[in-house]
């Protein structure tokens, strides 16, 4: 019988286009990009244009207290998606383990059945209630989820619709112990995921992870393969691990793939068995910080806009198409070549659109 599997699309997935989202829900606008490269060999500024489509709009990650009362949990997290639909939010992140306090002895008593639903899953019922009746599309965080005899940390995205698009299970189980600092051992009750999750949405295509998955390029790598605009990590790193690669990780990844990162953290609660560090963050292609926070409870508002990953794409990979090159004296020689023709107040930086691209 032939084998099914075919390595040669395994290691190199054809990226699939941007799905196009009503216009109801992002906003379109169509530019032309221009840049000038100046040619060494005949002295000459090129200018060049590329037209690149704009699709953009608002994320928004709830850095949530969390507490021992799951009712509340719900509740709250309830509210803080609704506050921030009502800013204009297409797209919500929530952080890990927003319903239950992060503990081995927490997670068996707080986990839910995602699969069964309805009151056998209070919180994912709510996403789904409410990613319906705002039209927004929901990253549900994750929450401890019961499977048979088994838990995971799981993460749930809710569509438009309500209807539950995808399920993250945690692969990388967070098992650590830094003698006199951290020990904490998820596998003690946890059960590691199998597969990667990446979703279409009218937002974009979206890669998930959970906390400790970020750490693994190659998981990001897989969804950067797949055509993935946006990666989510809803995290809770600690205040040993948080200060050291935190934000170090959503900027390597991001910067890895040429993709935006998305990072969701709980609010930190000092009296808690777990202290979670906070500094939910959204990263842009180039790994530039484009909105963080500290450690206490809030709503981070932010505008996304696929366009820039085009944009980089194209300077960093396209560009080698073009036989010119510009270094050390060659940079004043350009800029006094177009000074020289157009006259100084005429420089490419005078044009919110416009790029001198120098090597």
């Amino acid at each position: 019988m032939e084998a099914s599997f075919k390595p040669e699309e395994a290691r190199v997935p054809a990226a699939l286009p941007l799905p196009t989202p009503p216009v109801t829900k992002a906003t379109f606008s169509l530019f032309l990009l221009h840049f000038y490269i100046f040619d060494y060999n005949s002295y000459q500024v090129a200018k060049f244009g590329h037209f690149l489509l704009h699709f953009y709009f608002k994320i928004a990650l709830c850095q949530l207290s969390v507490t021992t009362d799951k009712e509340r949990n719900i509740a709250h997290a309830q509210q803080a998606i609704q506050d921030a639909a009502d800013k204009g939010a297409q797209l919500i992140l929530l952080p890990e383990i927003w319903n239950s306090p992060y503990s081995n002895d927490s997670f068996p008593v707080y986990a839910e059945d995602i699969d069964a639903g309805g009151d056998a899953s209070p919180s994912t019922r709510m996403l789904s209630e409410v990613s319906r009746s705002r039209k927004i599309t929901i990253i549900g965080g994750s929450i401890p989820e019961r499977s048979g005899d088994k838990l995971y940390n799981s993460c749930c995205v809710f569509g438009t619709d309500g209807k539950l698009l995808a399920k993250h299970r945690k692969i990388h189980l967070f098992d650590i112990d830094i003698p006199g600092k951290m020990t904490f051992k998820e596998s003690r009750t946890l059960t590691a995921g199998e597969r990667p999750t990446i979703v279409d949405t009218e937002v974009g295509r979206i890669g998930i992870g959970i906390c400790y998955d970020i750490r693994f390029q190659e998981l990001a790598a897989i969804y950067a393969a797949r055509g993935a605009h946006l990666l989510c990590y809803p995290g809770a790193f600690n205040m040993t691990t948080g200060p050291l690669h935190w934000e170090l990780l959503q900027r390597a990844r991001a910067a890895d793939c040429q993709l935006y990162v998305a990072t969701c953290s709980p609010a930190r609660d000092g009296g808690s068995s777990y202290v979670a560090w906070g500094h939910s963050t959204l990263v842009g292609p180039f790994g530039e910080v484009f909105v963080t926070t500290e450690h206490e409870e809030t709503t981070l508002m932010a505008e996304i806009d696929y366009s820039v990953i085009e944009q980089r794409s194209f300077f960093l990979l396209k560009i080698e198409k073009f036989p010119v090159a510009l270094a050390g004296p060659t940079l004043v020689g350009a800029l006094l070549c177009y000074w020289g023709e157009h006259g100084p107040t005429s420089l490419p930086f005078s044009h919110e659109h416009t790029m001198l691209y120098l090597f």
